[in-house]
């Protein structure tokens, strides 16, 4: 599925409801103060959180799992994504974190092509540029081919980039913690500072391949650097 999905109409349509700081919220073991907490699916709440339908639905819901809420996705031969509109300073807010899950990756992904172009989990960082009209994104993917650290341009589009945080079934089954410096990252594989934040997205896609995939996503969090 192209990274065109998220584009400025759809940022513009998503509200800011269920946006909230939560400094007392621990990640992985650590709170950081004055983070922000963009998805609280650990509360059960989707609010904020808007449909994107390409190629069929990925069901997404709320489910009790290995003792704590999360967001589960299943996705068959269809490609649906879940978009919240966020916006923060990259620079004030470098810090994007989270936890996934998936049950296996996708045999026929293959992120060069885009008869390929699919993952059983990816999370994006949408930066819409109003002066260009060209919306750039991230995309933090769970792969299954390209090593763990590698960066793509995206099949379809030269303003996204697929970034390979996971790759592979090593760690299929558990849960995984990740952070990124998307201020960092914007700087590198494009070149110039980032404009503000506009969204935080997220997908399990199977339409390109005819696959079938589960993933589970925990809470999301936007924090400051460490003091």
């Amino acid at each position: 599925m192209s990274a065109r999905m998220f584009v400025l109409p759809v940022l513009l349509a998503a509200g800011l409801a269920g946006l909230f700081l939560a400094p007392g919220v621990s990640f992985a073991g650590e709170t950081i103060p004055g983070q922000v907490m963009v998805a609280a699916f650990s509360r059960g709440d989707l609010s904020g959180w808007s449909k994107k339908i390409f190629t069929g639905e990925t069901a997404y819901s709320i489910v009790q799992i290995d003792g704590r809420k999360v967001l589960k996705a299943v996705s068959k031969n269809s490609a649906s994504g879940l978009v919240k509109k966020i916006e923060k300073d990259p620079e004030q807010y470098p810090l994007l974190r989270w936890s996934w899950k998936i049950d296996h990756t996708l045999k026929r992904e293959d992120a060069t092509k885009k008869n390929g172009d699919d993952f059983v989990a990816r999370v994006y960082v949408v930066f819409p540029r109003v002066l260009f009209w060209k919306t750039r994104a991230i995309n933090y993917v769970w792969s299954a081919k390209l090593p763990r650290g590698t960066a793509i341009p995206n099949a379809f589009t030269a303003n996204a980039v697929m970034v390979a945080v996971e790759s592979g079934d090593g760690k299929a089954g558990t849960w995984v913690n990740e952070e990124r410096n998307i201020f960092d990252d914007y700087k590198r594989f494009f070149g110039e500072d980032p404009p503000p934040l506009g969204a935080v997205a997220l997908m399990t896609d199977t339409d390109n391949t005819g696959d079938e995939a589960v993933a589970y996503f925990g809470d999301i969090f936007l924090s400051p650097a460490r003091p």
